[in-house]
């Protein structure tokens, strides 16, 4: 596995690969454009080949892309889910640009009492980007089961890639705070055997391209999408430990988007290296 974390942008794309060596990360996923703003991404090609430069000479193994927050792409609202796949079409093609493996989307939510229609929804803006032409691929973030979510169990999941159509260029991000938040006891190592358990008798073990290492601020199945630094909240270090051991993650890339100055999230990536496995079955590149 490839550990690392989400990379704050302050100084614009210039400040990726050095965040991520401030926090000792050998992965990293950002915002290509403002994360809480309907604009596209707008990279000019000689910065896309000086980002790539710094990543391949700054130690970045694996790089995501992160679809903006504004972005629901099951939104009932038909102006919010048309800019929605437009913003994430833009994103994914920068993602291609700037050769990041992925962009990292949520699989959205509808409004109360719609379920259908908003499975039929995320299932459209997964087709638009399914049809973009690009090496990098669209990464189905898992969340909290918040109201109206069109997947946050993994049950959840295998019918949003069911009405998908298993298209081959979806893949899959879980999120460990939004599966504990659902409900999957990840504090516990029998809780994280049934979690990974469940997820290798489906056809969404071949997905699994990414993990969101979080601790949890709320207790399990509480629904409450809170994240904490690593080994503080619900999920602990014995939970960490035992997620990181398991054989579907080891061909990941696992990024934490904990809380915090440099200092604090520096540390949370120290611990997930230090509770991951050592030896054969580490991989030197993310699954694609």
């Amino acid at each position: 596995m490839i550990i690392g974390a989400h990379i704050r942008t302050h100084g614009g794309l210039s400040s990726v690969v050095p965040g991520a060596q401030a926090l000792g990360a050998d992965a990293v996923q950002f915002f290509a454009s403002n994360a809480r703003q309907w604009r596209p991404p707008s990279i000019a090609d000689e910065t896309a080949g000086e980002f790539r430069r710094a990543a391949s000479e700054g130690g970045v193994r694996s790089s995501l892309l992160h679809a903006p927050y504004v972005v629901n792409i099951a939104s009932p609202n038909p102006e919010f889910h048309r800019r929605s796949i437009e913003l994430c079409v833009a994103s994914l093609a920068a993602a291609d640009q700037l050769g990041a493996s992925g962009l990292v989307v949520h699989a959205g939510a509808g409004g109360t009492g719609e379920p259908e229609e908003a499975l039929a929804r995320a299932v459209a803006a997964l087709d638009a980007l399914a049809a973009v032409d690009s090496d990098a691929r669209p990464v189905v973030e898992l969340m909290a089961g918040t109201t109206g979510a069109v997947a946050s169990t993994l049950a959840e999941a295998v019918r949003l890639f069911d009405a998908a159509g298993w298209d081959e260029r979806l893949r899959l991000c879980l999120d460990t705070c939004h599966l504990f938040a659902a409900g999957y006891d990840l504090h516990d190592p029998d809780g994280v055997r049934a979690c990974f358990d469940e997820l290798s008798a489906s056809r969404l073990v071949d997905r699994l391209v990414a993990v969101h290492a979080n601790d949890a601020a709320f207790g399990v199945g509480e629904r409450r999408d809170r994240h904490a630094n690593i080994g503080t909240g619900g999920i602990g270090r014995e939970g960490f430990a035992a997620i990181l051991a398991r054989p579907e993650v080891r061909d990941c890339t696992v990024l934490c988007e904990t809380p915090g100055d440099e200092a604090t999230r520096r540390r949370d990536v120290a611990i997930l290296k230090e509770l991951a496995p050592p030896g054969p079955g580490t991989s030197s590149e993310a699954r694609a």
